[in-house]
């Protein structure tokens, strides 16, 4: 029996006995696609309706049996495994899939092998003029692996310039550069690279090029840490952005950042999106972090499948962040903390401090809320059908700054703002990949916790949140056993935009005002 391979990564083609096949069907290629992706059976009717959108069910449904025939024709053999309501390849077919074998490179570490495999985007060039699901499909299923691309590219970059190959690390840096054309941070990698080999005049003809895409495309300067790579004169910023460091806990890597010192630990959990280093790019974000480092040891840590961690299959829940904070808690060795969970971290933060209160010195939660979405006891938060127009709204816009002006109003016209968010997002995760935690996030709901919190708790909210409502954080704090309520000006979601002092200041008091720490027993 022949076997057969898929190359999903650029134009697609199939491949029996490593020889391409000619298959006159574009249709019967996007079906051996979807099939391989799926990874197991595929209901009939659900395949039909994909490939024939306008067709009605039963004539749908004989245009299915027609192709697969035709497909087996040209194949030579019976490939499909097929019963009245299902298809799928059949288990006794020896096939590859170049996507399968990226994403296995991936999940192993082996970066180096997972961006070789990579020779283009998934589908590249290839459509469905009239099968608008599909397409949609392939669009989700191509962002995500360029994500994964992206991450692996990074974790190359970091490692082989900290092995001191140079050469190597010019290289990957050059493919994100490539990738995201408009990324400081992905420039500066190829600078620092580039001024790391030992090529200056290569490292000033990209700083050149960067400052005229910049200039030309979002009208802004090259921000002050691209600048001093290229001045040997400028001293060293006075808080350079911390190492990221890995831990691997229940077989993911999760990217971490440890930044100061103190008695007192703080975590920083942001939202349902991050990226621990370019978090430190926007100067009121970087602003705010390095304020807080004078009461505390900051942590910041991308929960799995965000930022730089690993990329994984499935969305972050509430029960499976709380154990990443317990991973990055034991690596970073702390012994007490301080959890700031911002918006949609805070029900994981909740969840931690009920789980492990000995370990928390207090829970500080910021424009946050309790249930993902409306029910008739809770009617904080949007409909199901409103959160899923609201989520359908963000994706179509991801690659630009989506929902600056929810999150951040007073930054939302500031051109280097909006670059800044827009590459976050770009960065942190993909439209296919964001769709699935915002589906966790709209089915989260930790209300019956936080009676059991027992840690000290202070909730910020600011009155006129355009993302999250004010009455939100007071039932929240309510319910929530001697937990203080704050009530902020301002219509900023962002805990850094607008006014940072009136923050940063409830936070001082109440971490100066909790009891004094006792260290846990052993």
């Amino acid at each position: 029996m022949t076997g057969f391979s898929l190359q999903t990564l650029g134009f697609p083609e199939i491949h029996g006995d490593n020889r391409p096949i000619k298959l006159n069907l574009r249709k019967g290629l996007a079906l051996l696609i979807y099939l391989a992706e799926a990874r197991g059976a595929v209901a009939r009717d659900v395949v039909a309706t994909l490939l024939w959108p306008e067709s009605p069910r039963e004539t749908a449904r004989a245009r299915l049996r027609r192709m697969l025939h035709r497909i087996e024709l040209t194949l030579g053999q019976p490939i499909f495994e097929t019963d009245r309501t299902s298809v799928r390849w059949s288990p006794a077919i020896d096939l590859t899939v170049d996507s399968h074998l990226f994403e296995s490179a991936c999940d192993g570490g082996a970066f180096e092998d997972a961006c070789l495999r990579y020779r283009g985007d998934f589908l590249a060039g290839f459509a469905l003029a009239d099968c608008p699901e599909f397409d949609d499909w392939a669009f989700f299923r191509r962002e995500a692996l360029r994500g994964r691309l992206i991450h692996g590219l990074e974790r190359l970059v970091q490692d082989k310039n900290a092995a001191g190959d140079h050469s190597a690390a010019t290289a990957h840096a050059g493919r994100l550069v490539e990738l995201d054309p408009l990324s400081e941070v992905y420039c500066r990698h190829l600078i620092r690279s580039l001024l790391l080999a030992g090529d200056r005049r290569s490292a000033e003809r990209h700083h050149a090029a960067l400052t005229r895409r910049l200039r030309d495309e979002l009208g802004v300067a090259p921000e002050a840490a691209t600048e001093a790579l290229m001045d040997p004169t400028t001293p060293p910023l006075v808080h350079a952005v911390p190492t990221t460091l890995y831990v691997e806990g229940a077989g993911v890597h999760l990217a971490y950042q440890t930044y100061g010192s103190g008695a007192l630990d703080i975590l920083i959990m942001p939202g349902f999106v991050s990226h621990v280093e370019r978090a430190w790019e926007h100067p009121s974000c970087r602003a705010f972090l390095v304020s807080l480092m004078a009461l505390g040891r900051l942590i910041m840590f991308d929960r799995r499948g965000i930022g730089l961690s690993d990329r994984v299959g499935s969305a972050p829940s509430v029960d499976v962040t709380a154990e990443d904070i317990g991973t990055v808690l034991r690596a970073a060795h702390t012994r007490r903390v301080i959890l700031f969970g911002a918006s949609e971290c805070g029900p994981a933060c909740i969840k931690f401090a009920v789980d492990e209160p000995r370990l928390v010195a207090g829970l500080i939660l910021f424009g946050s809320l309790a249930k993902g979405c409306w029910a008739p006891d809770y009617p904080y938060a949007l409909r199901a059908s409103q959160y899923d127009a609201w989520r359908q709204q963000l994706v179509a816009e991801w690659g630009g700054p989506a929902g600056i002006e929810t999150f951040g109003p007073s930054l939302s016209r500031d051109p280097q703002a909006r670059a800044w968010w827009a590459g976050l997002l770009r960065a942190a995760s993909s439209p296919g990949g964001i769709w699935a935690v915002l589906k966790a996030l709209r089915d989260t709901d930790v209300r019956h916790l936080l009676p059991r919190v027992s840690v000290p708790t202070l909730v910020l909210h600011r009155r006129n949140d355009q993302a999250v409502r004010l009455a939100a954080g007071r039932d929240m704090a309510s319910q929530i056993t001697g937990a203080q309520f704050v009530e902020l000006d301002g219509n900023d979601h962002w805990f850094f935009a607008g006014a940072q002092q009136p923050v940063l200041e409830a936070i001082k008091r109440f971490v100066n005002a909790r009891p004094r720490d006792r260290r846990p027993t052993r």
